[in-house]
């Protein structure tokens, strides 16, 4: 016993000096010092319930004459003190500053604390919160958990009414389907967390928690009191609702029943506890099982449809009353079918003349699409060019020039010209041989005879003996194996003639 009341003394003392210097650096850094030393004197680490005086300065502190800056700055300030603590009484001490403050000051600060909530984590989210430090904290930690979950509930419930259930009268019975439907479940919701807040263990003889537990239990009597109502209300309403609807209010009739006997059973506890002394608990009675029956009988051949549908419906048919004019309109032109005159049908429109593109074909880059010439024609045309034509006597040209070897069918393709118009006709020799053909044929001889290398018949005849080289480079030396074409060999003939003629006019 000496072990664990020193330790319990201990934990005292640090409390105690964790307070104390909380206090000193708020009055030197702080510029709300009354609030934040407020703050921390309803909140420290004594357990035993807050004073009523640093209760009141906070209240002042967030009233509504007051700016909203200042609200916003306590509530950071309690949020702040909740979140760093791991003792539970600072955290169940500032849990009951919260509570009263919804209870006792205005609809305001309801506001400001929903919306610290949605712009931050929500404070009084405590799930993982536990304090260690002795058995009885265990029992101690969970309670506080179980009520924060209650003061949380509390402040959806005001978002969804709309009002607080606490200080306003309670407006269930005059509601109407939609609005039961939708309150209901939140206040039913908000009865589930009062009856989760029963203490267990050593929390059912801590006096902090008996005053917090007080203020669940008076507020139970006003939230079950307007599910009565409104459950009231709402079985009125039930033999008149469509199936959704129906099923949905028979959800909410069980659940109150439910929540009837349990309710009861926690009011059992309170008095046994001495819990609000002098209040009286209200006597809760179970509606007889008789009447689920026949609603249960209802829901089952109930028309499936919403009030929501139904409402539509109504809109829809409106509309269509508005717009019932312009049908009647219409069928007034179309009553007489007799009076108007009857018009032969009309010729059926003309098909579309297909206007077919041309196809227009590639470029025959290679002649391929050429008409084939006619053979004749080509035999005819060959034997016109190759025909000897007499044509006037024309200067004499320059004979051959052995000596740079330039005598041969190259040098009639330079000088010669591109027709055979300059031939000049000899006279024909027995056997149809003329004398240029038969001089050809003694200049062929020759040429074999004295250079068997080369078999071209047009290369120049060598001069000197096999030791002589040649005085010029020949140009055409490298054609010289190559036979000439047809048209140049005829000029070259020419030439030779030509040649011939005037070598035998100079010698007579």
């Amino acid at each position: 016993m000496s072990g664990g009341g020193t330790q319990k003394s201990l934990r005292k003392a640090l409390g105690a000096i964790k307070d104390s210097t909380t206090v000193g650096l708020a009055k030197v850094n702080s510029d709300y010092k009354e609030l934040d030393i407020a703050i921390v004197k309803a909140t420290n680490h004594v357990e035993r319930p807050a004073k009523e005086k640093h209760i009141r300065a906070i209240f002042s502190a967030i009233s509504a004459t007051r700016p909203r800056a200042d609200v916003a700055y306590c509530i950071h300030a309690l949020a702040r003190r909740l979140s760093k603590t791991h003792n539970w009484a600072v955290a169940l001490k500032t849990l009951v500053v919260i509570h009263r403050a919804l209870r006792e000051v205005d609809p305001t600060f309801h506001e400001e604390l929903i919306n610290y909530g949605r712009s931050r984590s929500h404070m009084l989210n405590l799930a993982h919160f536990k304090d260690d430090s002795s058995p009885n904290a265990w029992d101690y930690s969970a309670w506080v958990r179980t009520y924060a979950l209650f003061l949380e509930e509390r402040l959806e419930c005001f978002r969804v009414l709309k009002y607080d259930i606490e200080t306003d009268r309670p407006r269930t019975k005059e509601l109407d389907t939609v609005e039961l439907l939708e309150q209901l479940p939140a206040l039913q919701q908000l009865l589930f967390r009062v009856l989760g807040c029963q203490p267990h263990g050593a929390a059912v003889h801590n006096i902090v928690i008996q005053l917090a537990l007080s203020m669940v239990a008076l507020e139970s009597i006003k939230i079950y009191s307007a599910i009565s109502d409104g459950t009231v209300n709402l079985v009125d309403k039930f033999f008149e609702m469509q199936r959704n609807d129906a099923v949905k209010a028979l959800e909410i009739y069980r659940r109150a029943g439910s929540q009837a006997e349990k309710l009861s059973e926690f009011y059992e506890i309170c008095k046994s506890l001495d819990i609000a002394r002098g209040e009286r608990f209200i006597k809760i009675e179970q509606p007889p099982a008789s009447f689920l029956q026949a609603m249960e009988e209802y829901v089952r051949d109930a028309p499936r449809a919403s009030t929501v549908r139904k409402d539509q419906e109504t809109k829809q048919v409106v509309s269509e009353k508005l717009a019932a004019p312009k049908v009647v309109l219409s069928i007034e032109y179309n009553k007489a079918p007799e009076v108007q005159e009857e018009h032969p049908p009309s010729p059926p429109p003309p098909e579309p003349v297909k206007v077919e593109m041309p196809v227009v074909e590639p470029p025959d880059l290679l002649g391929l699409d050429d008409p084939i010439p006619n053979t004749a024609e080509l035999d005819e045309k060959n034997a016109m060019a190759l025909a000897i034509v007499p044509v006037a006597e024309t200067p004499p040209s320059a004979g051959p020039n052995p000596a740079n070897g330039t005598t041969g069918w190259e040098l009639a393709l330079v000088t010669a010209p591109s027709s055979n118009e300059n031939a000049t006709a000899a006279s024909k020799l027995a056997g149809g041989l003329d004398m240029l053909t038969l001089d050809s044929l003694y200049d062929d001889a020759i040429r074999r005879n004295n250079q068997n290398v080369s078999y071209n018949p047009w290369q120049p005849v060598p001069m000197g003996g096999p030791m002589m080289q040649q005085t010029a480079h020949d140009p055409f030396f490298a054609s010289n194996a190559v036979a000439a074409p047809p048209n140049v060999q005829m000029a070259a003939m020419g030439n030779q003639q030509q040649a011939f003629i005037s070598s035998n006019s100079n010698s007579r």
